[in-house]
């Protein structure tokens, strides 16, 4: 069993944005995207504290952000029912996508980043092409029967999460896709670095792990609160601990081989919703209301 170091706060960022919806960390784990209430994305350097820029351009809350692999664009989306691609750089819109009905709840880009996908409460995912000038989505997922909460997107691959409590994998080369009925609200999803499994939050305070190949229920994680949350939930860079905020203000990190739980972190006594763990090391990234935080091993001084 993997022993996980024991994890504390090294930086407690206050963003000034109502209510942080979203955390994200870029691919390289050098910055961070904050979501905002106040309709804003915030990108900082959390090792340091400092805000690097401030995207304004939203009508309404946003909802979730990504930043592209070669960090040089920012999507976005809101409940504006727009999906917004920004320049980095000059803080600036460079694409305005209006092709949901609804909220647009999620949004991740490809690995390449030639595409963007978003989820909506349309119950739709469109895939948007970042490249051409084309403003409709070049294809639409109908399958779903309710809202979107998570996408997750790899080489290949699509994972989503709905209310309908089923979680759908498609695979793009060959146009297929698997339908997986969980019997309870899917608030997120997510897969392990290897690929091999996907993890699933419930609102039956479960998180489940699935074969992905198979389909297989490896292991379920409890202990946690989700209420009414939308709780998120994030893997460690080693794919050896599952890892969820609760409504109780705690972060829980589980084996997950074992499912034992292995800490518990306390951000605070508000529910801590929105996660995201450093690609390579070990730092995690937890938000709580307007408060993010970045835990961490603390540096020995020699």
């Amino acid at each position: 069993m993997s022993e996980q170091s024991v994890l504390s706060k090294i930086v407690t960022i206050t963003c000034k944005q109502q209510v942080v919806r979203a955390v994200r960390f870029n691919v390289d784990g050098s910055y961070c995207l904050t979501c905002g209430a106040d309709k804003k994305i915030k990108l900082w350097n959390p090792h340091s504290q400092i805000l690097l820029k401030t995207y304004g351009g939203h009508a309404n809350e946003v909802l979730d952000a990504a930043g592209s692999c070669d960090s040089s664009h920012i999507v976005s989306c809101s409940s504006d029912k727009s999906v917004i691609l920004w320049d980095v750089t000059t803080g600036q819109p460079i694409r305005r996508y209006r092709g949901h009905a609804s909220s647009v709840t999620c949004v991740k880009f490809n690995e390449e980043s030639t595409m963007a996908v978003s989820g909506s409460v349309d119950n739709t995912v469109c895939f948007w092409d970042v490249i051409s000038r084309r403003q409709e989505p070049v294809q639409i997922l109908k399958d779903a029967k309710d809202t979107i909460t998570s996408i997750q997107v790899t080489d290949h691959e699509v994972l989503t999460s709905s209310v309908d409590c089923h979680m759908r994998l498609y695979d793009m080369r060959v146009g297929k896709m698997l339908s997986d009925y969980i019997g309870h609200i899917i608030t997120y999803g997510s897969m392990t670095h290897d690929g091999q499994c996907y993890i699933l939050s419930c609102t039956d305070n479960t998180i489940k792990l699935f074969d992905k190949d198979s389909g297989e229920l490896l292991n379920t994680f409890s202990g946690h609160d989700s209420k009414d949350f939308l709780l998120e939930n994030a893997v460690n860079e080693k794919d050896s601990h599952i890892i969820s905020g609760s409504a109780t203000g705690e972060i829980f990190y589980w084996d997950l081989v074992s499912s034992r739980c292995t800490q518990k972190l306390v951000q605070g006594c508000k529910p801590v919703v929105s996660l995201s763990h450093h690609p390579t090391d070990n730092y995690l990234l937890s938000s709580s209301e307007d408060e993010v935080v970045l835990w961490g091993v603390p540096k020995m001084d020699n």
